[in-house]
Order: structure tokens, then sequence, then C-alpha cells
């Protein structure tokens, strides 16, 4: 680097505008790296300092009750931001490992919080031995020019479904759903919602081909915001429906969801917290068994169960390094005979005093596919989603209901002590629906 280069990075700003013409692109482009590692320093040297007087502190401090607010009173900070300084260094002191990579400048501030947050409040599924290895991949994701926000958030939503407990992720918690459609005064129509991510999953597909951006007939580029382009696509998706009213068969095919999972991971899920496998060779995402969505990323191993109950499944082998070397055409695990015939069998969710009729149900395998078991009438019963859910994975239920195929070919469910400590079999709900 030049002496005026250095000058530039270390010097002040004042009238620097007007003096950045003599460098070349290439000394300009080093200026700005350069600048970039020294605000992590700074920031990094400020949070120790910071820290260190909140341990320490002088009468100054405590007249400003905090050190985050003397910051914000000396500084042109916020308050919220000095008090997020003063945070960020207390948290990070039982945190050596994040500590260190923070303060050497390969951890930016942002990643540190998202990493000491996850530390300090980790999935109760998850246990304490298992918090290295974690704080390894969280760091991996935050370290170097390629780590991103969105990464790093990807790993922690990664780790919170592998370390599954009884308790349904807020992402996947479809009780929390919420969809709110109101007239305004001047009669536009205001639409607020919270979905789970496996609607949000289906929503984004859906409009994926309709916001892409469209360039003019003479190659002008789309001047819409994205915004506008999710708006247009909202609308044109609507009106397709309704002009095309393709609401699909009863008990037809899913939405078009993909799920992609390890065949061994499917399998061999414990209905429990999920632990990496060892490797001496470090931890990867990749390695960590939970299933992936295209757009909102991962899904915990029951609820791709769930999805994977029916659906159609494609089969895709793959190396020792991931790479794909064949794939399968994809086949319905339930064929349409079978629906119809699951159908004249339960008359819709057999599960006890559910009325749901046939249209809003899944074909749930008793003994799951992945597990060794079969797509045949025996090994099949009707659910609707929500007892469906329940036989997956349910606060206070997981595995405690029983299916049995009894002696007169129908499905016999066999409640948990806490209802019924006899555990006396019920019947399926079939005999009044017509």
């Amino acid at each position: 680097m030049s002496v005026y280069l250095s000058d530039v990075v270390s010097g002040s700003a004042v009238g620097l505008r007007g003096r950045l013409w003599r460098l070349s692109a290439s000394e300009l482009r080093a200026a700005a790296i350069e600048a970039s590692s020294e605000i992590l320093r700074l920031e990094a040297v400020r949070v120790a300092v910071v820290d260190e007087l909140s341990l320490r502190p002088d009468d100054q401090v405590i007249a400003s009750r905090g050190v985050g607010s003397w910051l914000a009173a000396n500084t042109m900070l916020q308050v919220r931001d000095g008090k997020k300084i003063a945070a960020l260094g207390a948290a990070l002191r039982p945190f050596p490992a994040v500590a260190a990579r923070f303060d050497g400048g390969d951890c930016s501030f942002e990643h540190a919080v998202l990493i000491v947050a996850f530390c300090e409040s980790p999935p109760k599924g998850m246990p304490d031995a298992a918090l290295p290895r974690c704080i390894d991949l969280l760091l991996a994701a935050a370290s170097g020019v390629e780590a991103t926000t969105t990464k790093v958030r990807n790993v922690i939503a990664t780790l919170e479904r592998v370390f599954e407990s009884d308790e349904i992720p807020p992402a996947e918690d479809v009780d929390r759903n919420e969809l709110r459609i109101a007239s305004t005064l001047n009669g536009r129509v205001v639409v607020r919602g919270d979905f789970d991510a496996l609607t949000g999953e289906m929503l984004l597909s859906a409009l994926s081909n309709l916001t892409m951006p469209t360039p003019a007939p003479d190659g002008t580029p789309d001047s819409r915001s994205a915004a506008k382009r999710t708006a247009d696509g909202f609308t044109e998706l609507i009106r397709r429906y309704l002009d095309c009213a393709k609401t699909g068969v009863d008990g037809g095919q899913r939405p078009h969801v993909n799920v992609h999972i390890n065949a061994r991971d499917l399998a061999e899920h414990r209905d429990c917290a999920a632990t990496p496998a060892a490797s001496g060779d470090g931890v990867a995402v990749s390695d960590l068994d939970v299933g992936h969505m295209p757009w909102l990323g991962p899904l915990s191993v029951s609820q791709t169960r769930l999805l994977g109950c029916d659906c159609f499944l494609s089969t895709v082998l793959l190396d020792g390094h991931g790479a794909p070397l064949d794939a399968k055409p994809g086949k319905r695990l339930v064929s349409a005979e079978q629906r119809v015939a699951l159908i004249a069998r339960d008359k819709g969710c057999a599960f006890p005093g559910c009325t749901c009729v046939p249209a809003w149900t899944d074909a749930h395998h008793i003994r799951h596919w992945a597990n060794g078991g079969p797509t045949v009438m025996n090994n099949l019963v009707l659910l609707c989603r929500s007892h469906h859910r329940l036989m997956h994975r349910k606060s206070g239920f997981v595995g405690k209901w029983v299916i049995r195929i009894g002696v007169d070919n129908k499905p016999w469910f066999i409640p948990p002590p806490s209802i019924d400590p006899q555990q006396h079999p019920r019947s399926a709900n079939t005999t009044f629906k017509t």
C-alpha cells in the first residue's frame, strides 16, 4: 500500500473527496477494504472498553444510569445503540471463542449479537455438550467475506430444528397463523398476515414466477419495485385461480412444496432431540438431519415426515461429496385407487370424535415408509391435518397415541395413559359418517 493510500485510511475524511481522483480503481478498492477492516477493529475495541468500564463504573457512569446511556450521552449514538454495545460486551464474557473471533475482526457486531443470543437461549432439546459444536458452526457461517446475516440466521434456524423438543418451533406453529383483510376508507384493501414456514414456502413458490422482473419489449428494465411486483403477482395468482377454477381433486396432489432430506436422517430420526453425527473433520450444516425447503430453508424432520406420508417422492442418488449421480422419476406414495378405498373404509378423518370430510384429509402411514412401512391399506389411515400433526408431533402428545389395524381390518386408536389410564382401544370414527 502506498503512503498516500495509508493516509486515506488513517486520516480524516475532511476534503478527502476532492483528492480521491488521484487514486486508481485498484487503490480505491483497497482503501474501501482497509477502511472496513479498521471499522471492525475499532468496533471490537469499543465493545471491550465499554465492557471493562461497566465492571468498574465511576461517578459519571453511575450518574448516567449505566454505561450504555453514558456512551450515548457523550457520543452521537442513540441510547438504544449504546445499550446494545454494553450488552454485547457482557454477553461475550461466558463465550471466549466468540469473543476471540469478534476481537480479531473476523465477526461483525451484528453476527456476534446473533451468536451470543443463540448461546444464551439454546433450543430446549439441545444438550449442553453440543454447544461448542454449535458455536463452531455459527462462527464458520459468520466468518470471512462470504458471511451474511442470512447465512447466520439459517444456521440458527437449522440448529433449532435439529434439537427438537416437544415444543413446536415458532416457524412451524400453525396456531399462530393470522390473516387480516380489511377495507380502508378510500375503498382499498389492506392485507396483513403471519404464517408458518410451510405456508410461506407454498406462497413464495406460487408467486416466484409471477413476481420476476419483466423487461419491456424494447429491452427497458422493469421499473416496478419489488413490492409492486409482489402485489401484481398476487393479483395474477388470484385471477388465475378464479378464472381456471382449478381447486384440485379431493385428496389430489399436495401443493408443490419441495422438501429435501437425507434418506438416512428421515429413517433414523427420533421423536426427540436429534444430534449431529460426530466427525473428526468438523461440522457442516449440510450434515445436520433436518429437511430443507428451497425458499425458507430448514424444516424439522417431524414436519418433513408429516409431509412425507402423502406426497410425491423423488429419489436422487448422491456420491460421497453430495453430487447427484442418478435420479428416479417421482412417484405418488398413495395412489388414487388406494385413496378411494381409504375413503370407503374411513369415511374421512378416522380419529375418534373427528368429523372432518375426506377432501381435507391426508393418508397417514401408521409405520412411516422411511422406516420400512409399506404403502398398503393395512398401514394407512385417513387423518385430518390437525390429527395428522398430532400423531407426528404435538406438544405433550408426541408418540403417545398409537394406531393399530384390528381383526376387522379397520383402524383402532389407543389413547395415552393421561387420557385413559387403562388405554382401552377406540374404534375409528366411521360409524355415523355417511
